[in-house]
């Protein structure tokens, strides 16, 4: 296996898995009420049949989905989706026959075909789902996620299975003041599912710190249990493992992020099409230089990005490093920067970002690599800085909608941002997105824009 090269990663094979089995799930229950039909009536489409199985169809996948029926453990193990599906099945026909019966809809129908209907899909959805265990082997070469060992100073007997690299030889450290390398480290695990540290025992709580703030299930192996914060205890080629990072949202969770992002920014960048370009000629007309304004920012897995933004400053006194905090009144600012830095239209170029995948809608604002907290570098001020990036950045957050931006001239300033972050990618939900963006509406010009 091949870390980034031109093998399609672990996740988006699964993807293409689950889209199949789905689709298998489905063809077996119109399959298996289509053969109850030609029993009773000799053809493939009865009415009864027909308006049976279209009933069916929506809340069996919807059960199963919710069910974990189309889940890493689905893959791992046949039986269990067999299990999940057959369950969901039963759920599913319980239900709808307890509301025919009170309905009375059921009165005109074939109970034959009906009832040859539910045995078939149980029988068909079974069958399908083994087939489709010989596709899942044969797609992952026996191992359904991507696993990478990080050696640091250790030897470590690694699964064939698994991806190994020398900390030291792709220059990796557990260093939390250090963002190249951290930039690094994301770069070798984007596209790895889990990810194992096999270290001294000095080096542990550094590499867990790291792990904990990358979307990604990390490990940390380990004889005794150390002040790590461990979450869990795993095993690789026998030896225990701690798990320090499982990342906060699962496959399914990020698909559904990204759905709501794409939803929102593209119709965005649609309707404010002709702002964006009035805004445009603005800052040209107002002052020398580039429109947009690239600023390297961390990311998710704390990769460096760049953001864009609409250039707010004179060209020759733009801090791209961002050490700098603006200040009220401050001369740096052109004419048109101030309106659209207090109206927050400075930001709207970042809907890019989304659609290219490098932000989100709602998330814990990127920060640049040389932003301060009175006199610290914000990673210095608490090491928890890191885990704020397990998520995508967004154009918005919770911290945000709470007040908590502008200039950061006390730790107390910096704190109360990651708490808010931190609390945020704990508790992620759509419909939390969702209640944050319509909240941004109230805040959008806000007494600390400047």
């Amino acid at each position: 296996m091949r870390l980034n090269g031109g093998a399609p990663r672990k996740s988006r094979i699964r993807v293409l898995l689950y889209m199949l089995l789905l689709t298998l799930d489905g063809t077996a229950v119109l399959t298996a009420f289509g053969i109850g039909s030609l029993l009773r009536f000799g053809n493939l489409s009865s009415q009864s049949a027909f308006d049976m199985a279209v009933v069916t169809l929506p809340v069996f996948l919807g059960v199963a989905l919710n069910s974990g029926a189309y889940s890493i453990d689905v893959l791992r193990a046949n039986r269990v989706g067999i299990a999940r599906a057959s369950s969901s099945l039963g759920f599913t026909f319980c239900s709808l026959l307890l509301l025919f019966y009170y309905l009375r809809v059921l009165q005109d129908v074939s109970r034959l075909a009906i009832g040859a209907g539910m045995i078939g899909s149980f029988v068909l959805v079974a069958a399908f789902r083994t087939l489709f265990s010989f596709v899942v082997h044969y797609a992952v070469d026996g191992a359904v996620t991507s696993e990478l060992v990080i050696l640091d100073e250790v030897s470590f007997p690694v699964p064939a299975t698994a991806k190994v690299i020398d900390a030291a030889a792709n220059g990796l450290r557990p260093d939390l003041r250090d963002p190249m390398m951290l930039d690094r480290l994301a770069k070798r695990i984007r596209g790895i599912d889990r990810v194992v540290i096999a270290c001294r025992a000095e080096a542990q709580r550094p590499w867990a710190m790291l792990l904990k703030g990358a979307n990604i299930q990390g490990e940390i192996v380990t004889t005794e249990f150390d002040a790590v914060g461990a979450i869990g205890i795993r095993e690789l080629g026998g030896r225990t493992t701690l798990l320090v990072a499982s990342g906060p949202l699962s496959l399914r969770n990020r698909m559904v992020k990204r759905a709501f992002d794409l939803l929102f920014a593209v119709p965005a960048l649609i309707l404010l099409a002709p702002m964006l370009l009035f805004v445009a000629f603005a800052i040209r007309f107002d002052s020398k230089g580039p429109v947009f304004f690239r600023q390297m920012r961390v990311g998710r897995g704390n990769e460096l990005f760049a953001v864009y933004k609409f250039r707010s400053m004179l060209v020759d006194q733009c801090d791209e490093a961002g050490s700098l905090s603006t200040q009220r009144d401050d001369s740096r600012i052109t004419r048109v920067g101030a309106f659209i830095r207090k109206t927050s239209i400075d930001e709207l170029p970042q809907l890019l970002n989304v659609l290219f995948g490098s932000m989100s809608i709602v998330g814990p604002r990127p920060h640049a690599l040389g932003s301060l907290a009175g006199q610290q570098l914000f990673w210095d001020v608490d090491e928890r800085y890191w885990h704020r990036h397990a998520l995508k950045p967004g154009i918005t957050g919770l911290a945000q909608v709470r007040g908590f931006r502008g200039a950061t001239y006390r730790r107390d300033d910096l704190m109360r941002r990651l708490q808010a972050d931190l609390e945020y990618i704990a508790g992620w939900s759509v419909w939390r997105d969702f209640k944050i963006l319509v909240s941004t509406a109230t805040v959008v010009i806000h007494k600390n824009a400047y």
